[in-house]
């Protein structure tokens, strides 16, 4: 294991992946939580929601990494709790395996609960304190009746091995070790019940670059080696970019863009991924800030704007048409695994190089008479 990251390990050559019946299928996939606003108001059915994912489609072939980016609100986080059934969802459908999980529930899950895994942002958190780290890996082995009880130990220990651990670790109490070391044994703990998919929480986020890129390189080894596919969670799009084959990039709870990485990073073709792309630091210039490239705050989940989502900040703000039209996501120059929701799709690229964005007066102007319309 080296503790450098290898952009070219993420580059996948297998055909059958673009042609195999995906995984994982999410189809119109809404989560809507219910927002206290007072007695009378709910006594009125007057109740708002918050819209934190609000209508998205995907599909993850079997051994693919896809990576679910955007700002934090964006929803990415609600989305991968939703797959893993943490939350149920509002409306849509899930079909894992070539089965609909949406009249699922209780012990009919328990399958499906085995096969799909959450790694979460903070394995401390997730962890009991009270117990070992070796007794929460192996809990899961126990709730599944998985092996004989003499035998479970052992598949505990070869796993902390294969971690980077090693058995002595399981002895330990949570609070007893590093960062690093808690992320393997949240990997540990995910990977006891040999699970098809794995759905990671912003994985690295609190660990320092060089701990970034050993965790990494581990989660590319173990993907290879115990054929797993994964669903990747993050706001750094410097992580997604080693490590995920395809991306979609989420704001406001809706998709914008989906594609392959490396087209994504490349020729990054909605508003909002031009402006994460751009946020990225590079060698030419270590001092790049997102503020400086993007201004303002996502909009409210309870009520989110008209039209265009991303209107009210967007930096390539054409005209009326993104206060009151919702773009769909449609492919890009036919490119069928390419999808971009933004009314540019439909406009030449010289129209979009010569377009003068309006200025904030301008737009207020349009708004309000869009609103009065």
């Amino acid at each position: 294991m080296t503790d450098q990251m290898d952009p070219q390990s993420a580059v996948r050559t297998n055909g059958h992946r673009d042609t195999a019946a995906p995984l994982l299928s999410l189809t119109s996939i809404k989560k809507h939580f219910p927002v206290s606003n007072g007695l009378l108001s709910r006594l009125a059915g007057d109740t708002k929601h918050v819209k934190a994912v609000d209508g998205v489609d995907l599909d993850v072939k079997r051994g693919e990494t896809v990576g679910i980016v955007g700002e934090s609100g964006s929803g990415k986080s609600t989305l991968a709790r939703t797959v893993a059934r943490l939350h149920e969802p509002t409306e849509g459908t899930v079909e894992f395996d070539g089965e609909y999980l949406g009249t699922y529930s209780g012990s009919e899950l328990k399958p499906f609960r085995r096969r799909i895994q959450y790694v979460f942002q903070d394995p401390l958190s997730a962890l009991n304190p009270r117990q070992t780290v070796g007794e929460s890996v192996r809990k899961p082995l126990d709730v599944h009746d998985i092996g004989e009880p003499a035998t479970r130990w052992e598949r505990v220990e070869s796993l902390f091995r294969k971690v980077g651990l090693t058995p002595g670790q399981m002895d330990a109490y949570p609070h007893e070790l590093s960062g690093g070391q808690l992320q393997r044994v949240g990997l540990c703990r995910a990977l006891i019940l040999e699970p098809d998919l794995l759905i990671f929480d912003e994985p690295v986020s609190a660990l320092d670059v060089t701990l970034q890129a050993q965790i990494l390189n581990l989660i590319q080894r173990l993907q290879s080696e115990l054929d797993l596919t994964y669903i990747i969670i993050s706001h750094n799009l410097d992580v997604v970019r080693h490590v995920c084959d395809r991306i979609a990039v989420m704001y406001a709870g809706e998709f914008v863009e989906k594609g392959p990485a490396s087209d994504v990073f490349q020729d990054p073709r909605h508003p909002y991924t031009r402006a994460l792309v751009a946020a990225i630091p590079s060698m030419d210039n270590d001092t790049t800030d997102s503020r400086n490239l993007l201004d303002g705050t996502p909009p409210s989940a309870t009520d989110p704007p008209s039209g265009c989502r991303f209107h009210t900040r967007c930096p390539e703000f054409i005209d009326g048409r993104c206060v009151k039209s919702t773009p769909d996501l449609q492919t890009v120059d036919g490119e069928a695994d390419r999808e971009v929701a933004c009314h540019w799709n439909d406009r030449s690229e010289a129209e979009r190089r010569s377009h003068t964005t309006p200025s904030d007066s301008e737009r207020e102007v349009i708004e309000r008479e869009v609103g009065d319309g």
